[in-house]
């Protein structure tokens, strides 16, 4: 059997996702990542977690369908027994995602709904469908947003997704206290990433906007949150449930 901790990422191929995984393998932990259509960054990621040392394995995903979780925990199974030689993994991530920018009276109910079914259904139904294979003593850290406790116009339903989450991973902490299971947020703040059409990255207007709003006086960069999710799957931070860590730099304090 395997007697490294396995973390289960959703939206791993790149992005804020990669750098998670990444950042766990770093820490000894072997690596399930899934993607939704990106099946060649998805095996770019794999291979350097393979050159790291660790084991790895990548899935395809849709985030939002949840009619599909029966199908992808059965390849979840296969990939635990073949790649891992187990039947459980230790840690779970929901960081899948898209962006969204539109006015609140412009929002259409079909973007709306796609919003709904991944940042917020999505997360409900993989975690709920995730528990007969997570171990007893495991990690659920649910991905949200600084936009969930700051309002920037354009981003009410977005933003209102990801506070939905962080209720939800409360009750979830509650919930599953009983089989030692800890459930926490982490809420990036602004990041260049090619989210969003990369409108942080590649904006220089929107990036000088919100250095200016933040203490440490820089936007954030992928590799400020990946290893704030790899630590929340250590030992040293077992005693750390239900809460919500925003890892923003200070914005709008």
């Amino acid at each position: 059997m395997s007697t490294n901790k396995i973390a289960l990422v959703t939206g791993g191929s790149r992005g804020l996702g990669k750098n998670m995984a990444l950042s766990l393998a770093g820490k000894g932990i072997d690596v399930i990542l899934t993607y939704h259509t990106q099946k060649g960054e998805a095996d770019a990621v794999v291979a350097e977690i393979e050159q790291a040392g660790q084991k790895a394995v990548a899935l395809q995903l849709n985030a939002g369908d949840v009619k599909s979780f029966d199908a992808f925990f059965a390849g979840v199974n296969a990939a635990l027994k073949n790649t891992f030689n187990t039947d459980h993994f230790d840690f779970l991530i929901n960081n899948a995602g898209v962006g969204f920018h539109a006015p609140f009276a412009e929002t259409s109910e079909e973007a709306f709904d796609n919003l709904l079914n991944i940042h917020y259904k999505g997360v409900f139904f993989l975690s709920q469908k995730a528990l007969p294979v997570l171990n007893d003593g495991g990690r659920i850290i649910n991905i949200s947003s600084g936009l969930a406790r700051f309002s920037f116009p354009g981003s009410s339903a977005y933003g209102a997704m990801k506070g939905a989450v962080e209720v939800l991973s409360r009750y979830m902490a509650r919930e599953l206290g009983a089989r030692g299971i800890a459930v926490n947020v982490v809420a990036p703040g602004a990041i260049e990433t090619d989210f969003s059409g990369g409108m942080v990255r590649d904006n220089a207007e929107v990036n000088k906007t919100i250095s200016g709003l933040t203490a440490l006086g820089r936007v954030g960069l992928p590799d400020d949150i990946g290893g704030v999710v790899a630590f929340l799957c250590t030992e040293d931070a077992k005693w750390i449930n239900g809460q919500r860590i925003e890892v923003s730099g200070g914005m709008i304090l």
